[in-house]
């Protein structure tokens, strides 16, 4: 199940430091030009979705939405948010192949 799989890879991303949490420290991560990747939570609200689309397109980095919930991602990270700047190339680019890819039914 692509979740579980997204959920171990956002735990493994949060130990190695490569994830910062929520919408302003996202603005500042941009900044600094330090991020790879954005996910967004499944029940982010539309305006806030915009905004960080918005600020992201500016500094052409990619908005990947993912199927879990603010508090599924808080369960795997420690902290609730609808946002998760990602930090590292390699995380970020798992993420966004699994959140691409169908589901496999194991039946």
């Amino acid at each position: 199940m692509h979740s579980q799989k997204l959920t171990g890879i956002l735990s493994i991303c949060r130990k190695a430091g490569k994830l910062v949490l929520g919408f302003d420290p996202m603005k500042e991560a941009l900044g600094k030009n330090k991020v790879s990747g954005v996910l967004t939570a499944s029940d982010i609200s539309p305006k806030t979705y915009k905004e960080v689309c918005y600020f992201c397109q500016k500094k052409k980095i990619p908005v990947c939405p993912v199927p879990l919930t603010m508090f599924e991602i808080g369960s795997t990270v420690g902290r609730k948010a609808a946002v998760v700047a990602v930090l590292d190339a390699g995380f970020f680019d798992r993420m966004k192949k699994l959140c691409a890819a169908p589901e496999q039914d194991s039946h």
